[in-house]
């Protein structure tokens, strides 16, 4: 296992549930060598598990408002996200994270969303009308960033399964949701077991 994936708190590790501080000082030393392990743990951690689109800080322990991203092959990193609207449409779907990958959790999520953001060069931008796949990581993603994880948001206490038991009966657990993360969003799709 690459040694960056250490990096990755698991679900129990108290900075977990810490809100990140906003960023101030894009030219901060020590941001910017938070922000380069953040990118390095993403491109280990997809390279390990073949799939993986992003990382908050607060998972690798640095609490800033920050999440690096791996969309489209584009590699970038935004700071100080916050949704500034959401869809009143929702759907459900098996979250997974990188701190419980073992896990599955049945969340519900809004459809879209828009975000403002400041990008690498400190410009402010609007994200809006983010698609469904964009909009459920950004939502997964931001919730890093004040505390909050999945599991928080599991429909039920039913709802927090093993990978293992939806591996066992992926229809039986399918059914119980609206939406499955495109087979594009990932090389090999985590919630779409290969069958022989």
């Amino acid at each position: 296992m690459n040694p960056l994936l250490q990096q990755i708190l698991p679900l129990g590790n108290p900075h977990l549930r810490v809100k990140a501080e906003p960023v101030r000082d894009l030219h901060d030393l020590q941001l910017q060598s938070d922000k380069v392990l953040l990118q390095e743990v993403l491109e280990a951690f997809r390279q390990e598990h073949d799939f993986g689109r992003a990382i908050a800080a607060p998972q690798i322990g640095v609490l800033r408002r920050m999440i690096a991203l791996h969309l489209n092959d584009r590699r970038f990193v935004i700071f100080n996200p916050r949704i500034i609207w959401h869809s009143e449409e929702t759907f459900t779907m098996w979250d997974d994270c990188m701190c419980f990958p073992s896990l599955l959790v049945r969340v519900r999520r809004h459809k879209s969303i828009s975000v403002s953001y400041r990008d690498e060069d400190w410009t402010e931008h609007v994200w809006s009308d983010v698609d469904q796949p964009t909009s459920e990581l950004l939502q997964h993603e931001i919730d890093h960033l004040d505390g909050v994880l999945a599991i928080d948001h599991a429909i039920t206490n039913q709802d927090i399964i093993s990978r293992e038991a939806f591996q066992q009966m992926p229809d039986y657990f399918l059914e119980k949701v609206d939406y499955v993360i495109p087979l594009p969003a990932y090389r090999k799709s985590p919630l779409r077991p290969e069958r022989a």
